[in-house]
């Protein structure tokens, strides 16, 4: 039976995992975090546009198992919202122990708080990865599924927070590039303006924070739109989004909040001063992450740096 070493545990490295199971693979998943799912724990959209098509088509050839949870845990279905058609918002607040207990349930090992430093090579084969701070793991079939969120220094260089933040890489130590650090060159992610790095397209806000009326109406229709003062709209911001086709002039004309549990605002950043002024919003909080008052600098580069 092959060993089938996967590395990192976000949807990519989760759906990974159960296709090497049902392969027949002795699979070994490693996270550097205490979670699965990655940025599916900040997301919440999921069958929106051509995603719907691609979940049906998954469910079809026998490989729905992710998107049966998501659908378990979608507070709302066939929502439609500015560049957005039939979409479902899942509870992000109640997915990540369920889809650990599938894999958990398919006898697939993980192993959390394990951050894989770099690889061991014959050659051009790779036989081993390295784990901090001293362990060695051999494998048949190494798969790296860490995403494209560079370490700490990228932070630090080119803005001040990822999309994953509120300070994991601190608690658990930052991504490596170990496809790097096996001989690939990386890709560098750019915004629009040719400069590296770029804005998500979403902060978090506590429900909590927000009106009794707006939560009422989150909670029901999974959707609040409030008009922006004209003299306070700024186009420009569109530019710094990651998936520019949802960089429509609804969302800089309009703060649009989805219910995922939390409320999703669709904005990178909305100064906190300026966000209390609306009606309903005079006690907003920012759930994740904390400096979405202040332009966090999402970044969602792979990095050419080792680590």
């Amino acid at each position: 039976m092959a060993k089938i070493v996967i590395i990192g545990g976000g949807w990519a490295g989760c759906a990974a995992a159960i296709t090497a199971k049902k392969a027949g693979g002795d699979v070994h998943l490693y996270e550097r975090t205490d979670m699965l799912l990655g940025l599916g724990n900040v997301g919440g959209i999921m069958r929106n546009n051509g995603r719907y098509t691609a979940a049906e088509e998954c469910e079809l050839l026998g490989a729905g198992e992710l998107i049966k949870i998501t659908d378990e845990c979608a507070r709302h279905k066939d929502l439609a919202f500015p560049g957005h058609k039939h979409a479902s918002l899942y509870d992000v607040t109640i997915i990540e122990p369920k889809v650990r207990k599938l894999l958990l349930d398919m006898g697939i090992n993980l192993y959390l708080q394990h951050r894989v430093t770099d690889v061991e090579k014959k050659g051009q084969r790779i036989t081993a990865i390295k784990i901090h701070p001293d362990q060695v793991v051999e494998g048949d079939v190494f798969i790296e599924t860490t995403g494209s969120t560079g370490p700490m220094g990228n932070c630090l260089k080119y803005g001040n927070g990822c999309a994953m933040c509120i300070l994991r890489c601190p608690s658990f130590g930052p991504r490596v590039s170990l496809s790097h650090r096996a001989g690939v060159e990386d890709i560098l992610g750019q915004r629009a303006s040719g400069s590296y790095g770029a804005f998500s397209g979403s902060c978090k806000l506590s429900k909590e924070s927000l009106s009794k009326e707006i939560v009422k109406e989150l909670n029901e229709k999974g959707l609040y739109i409030i008009p922006v003062p004209k003299e306070e709209i700024n186009n420009d911001k569109l530019d710094m989004k990651v998936c520019q086709q949802y960089a429509l002039k609804d969302y800089a004309e309009n703060l649009i909040l989805l219910d995922t549990g939390h409320a999703k605002l669709m904005a990178p950043f909305y100064p906190l001063d300026k966000l209390r002024k609306f009606p309903g919003l005079e006690n907003a909080k920012y759930e994740d992450p904390y400096a979405g008052g202040y332009a966090t600098k999402r970044l969602t580069i792979i990095t050419t740096l080792p680590s």
